[in-house]
């Protein structure tokens, strides 16, 4: 391929992405409505984990913002060059995080969504304390919950969170922002999602990150209010 029908192929490849992020962003919308909810109440997070930076710029020109990665090393590639370009950008983990690379994690992140344990809220704890400390901005924390209790994934169990919840606020000194899941594939979505938003009610917490390209209308209906699509916005993955 050369040179210019490599520009050609990208170029259209990025306006293929913008296509399909209005159409996700419309299907949303129409979720919303059928659920008697605002849209703007529901924020997509555009997941932009395995895709290159050249692949997110069209995103990111056609006025997103908010975006979700599974690992911090491939963030600490691409997103610092994109923040210089787009300093309003944001970008949440999604993926399960080790607790040494929780410094790390606090400096590239603009919110975290798998707070799932207690040696990852000591970690986490004590790296907000020293961004504070310096002056710097500290990440969003949402606790993720293993709705359907899989060995495979993180998550703390569902019997366990409320307790779970209180030690970060009381014995770790965290804000939590709200609450986010992954139902198992082979599960009806629905009830995972309603087991959430009542975890959330117990605890006072107003964020629902729950919701990708199969189901993010069942999770709007249950209350979601952040919703996380990925190859349905960027395509299918190599």
């Amino acid at each position: 391929m050369d040179a210019q029908t490599f520009t050609d192929a990208r170029a259209q490849a990025g306006a293929a992405s913008v296509e399909r992020l209005r159409q996700v962003e419309a299907a949303i919308a129409r979720a919303a409505r059928d659920a008697g909810r605002e849209p703007d109440g529901i924020e997509l997070v555009a997941v932009s984990k395995t895709y290159d930076a050249d692949s997110i710029v069209p995103v990111l020109a056609a006025g997103h913002r908010v975006f979700g990665e599974n690992y911090v090393q491939e963030t600490k590639g691409k997103w610092p060059g994109l923040r210089e370009a787009y300093p309003d950008a944001e970008v949440h983990l999604i993926g399960p995080l080790q607790s040494k690379k929780a410094r790390d994690a606090v400096a590239l992140f603009d919110a975290i969504q798998t707070l799932d344990r207690p040696s990852l809220a000591r970690a986490l704890a004590k790296e907000i304390a020293r961004a504070r400390d310096a002056g710097e901005r500290v990440p969003r924390l949402y606790v993720q919950v293993n709705t359907g209790e899989e060995p495979q994934k993180g998550g703390v169990a569902p019997g366990e969170a409320d307790a779970f919840i209180a030690a970060c606020r009381e014995e770790h000194g965290l804000a939590i922002a709200g609450l986010m899941c992954i139902p198992p594939a082979d599960d009806p979505p629905s009830p995972h999602f309603a087991l959430l938003a009542e975890i959330a009610r117990r605890n006072a917490l107003a964020e629902l990150s729950m919701g990708m390209s199969a189901d993010f209308g069942a999770a709007i209906q249950m209350g979601a209010t952040m919703v996380r699509v990925g190859s349905a916005i960027f395509g299918a993955r190599g």
